[in-house]
């Protein structure tokens, strides 16, 4: 089915849906420019979450407010406050928008094609780990399917088409998810080998005292800023932060401090040690999509390729 018609349908769902609340004649289509500056409160904001330009969302909400004849937003200084009015229409846009991915989910599950664009969310780590890995091999097998691959610590949102499919360590609870635990991904503590020639090892028990730091922020990675790997770290010091996963590597090989790295990865950095080698932490691995596309031949054939690259990860793993 072609994308215009999955809009036609869209915006006749979104129709029966709040014909209650106006006139049938209204043009709904404007209802996502007015969800967009709702939730960001600003032009700008929505504009910026759309991929389009200020100007267009702000004829979007303006020709919105003329058709139903209603002010949906106060302008001030700094923001745009919802009306009565507005707050009145919150409910119904939420309903087509909701129905809008429903719709583009269930189109998208019968499509037995190998072939378009899958999305999948997943760390950096996890990304240049196994999920790239996987990606190659798919597109060897499947040239026709094309990937947009999602590195973030957030967890990508898969009921609102955010994303297809996801690799993280936490286990969904939405009913309408499918998880699969694919496999356990080690961490361990690492430092550079110049770091320890000039500094030594940090003792465990010590909880990394006379030792230097390389962290995730605080507000991003909170449980770090415990422990690593079960080893306090309340006597060392935290020399860096960082939000790149990438950075944290690259920062600890070149001598600035000590962190918890992805065991599996720091395989590749020839010049790291790992240093307190009895503290590690293992965590669950899982595979995710909606129910609704678990059977789409594109996202399957990515399924199974992930899963080939954890398994085959199993076998080569250092002990």
């Amino acid at each position: 089915m072609q994308k215009s018609s999955v809009f036609a349908l869209q915006r006749c769902r979104f129709a029966s849906l709040i014909y209650a609340y106006s006139e049938p004649d209204v043009n709904w289509d404007n209802g996502r420019f007015f969800l967009a500056v709702a939730r960001t409160c600003t032009l700008r904001g929505a504009a910026q979450r759309l991929g389009v330009d200020q100007a267009t969302v702000g004829r979007r909400i303006a020709a919105l407010e003329d058709e139903l004849s209603a002010k949906l937003f106060l302008r001030t200084s700094t923001a745009l406050v919802l009306t009565p009015a507005g707050e009145a229409l919150i409910g119904p846009a939420e309903a087509m928008e909701q129905a809008a991915h429903t719709i583009e989910r269930r189109v998208a599950g019968i499509d037995d094609q190998l072939a378009g664009t899958i999305r999948v969310a997943t760390t950096d780590t996890m990304a240049a780990t196994f999920v790239l890995p996987a990606i190659a091999q798919l597109r060897q097998q499947h040239p026709g399917i094309d990937v947009v691959c999602m590195a973030s610590k957030s967890i990508a949102n898969l009921t609102k088409r955010e994303a297809d499919v996801a690799v993280r360590t936490l286990r969904p609870d939405s009913p309408d998810l499918i998880a699969r635990r694919i496999g356990q991904m080690e961490t361990g503590i690492y430092a550079s080998r110049s770091y320890v020639a000039a500094r030594g090892e940090p003792e465990e028990g010590t909880a990394f005292a006379g030792h230097d730091l390389v962290l995730y922020p605080r507000n991003e990675v909170p449980w770090m800023w415990e422990d690593l790997c079960g080893e306090p770290i309340t006597r060392g010091r935290v020399v860096l932060q960082s939000n790149s996963a990438l950075a944290l590597f690259e920062a600890v090989a070149a001598g600035i401090g000590i962190t918890e790295l992805v065991c599996r990865r720091a395989q590749a950095y020839p010049q790291l040690v790992r240093v307190l080698p009895n503290r590690r932490s293992m965590q669950d691995v899982w595979l995710v999509t909606h129910a609704d596309l678990h059977k789409t031949a594109r996202v399957r054939a990515l399924l199974d390729c992930i899963v080939e690259a954890f398994d085959a990860h199993k076998k080569t793993a250092t002990p």
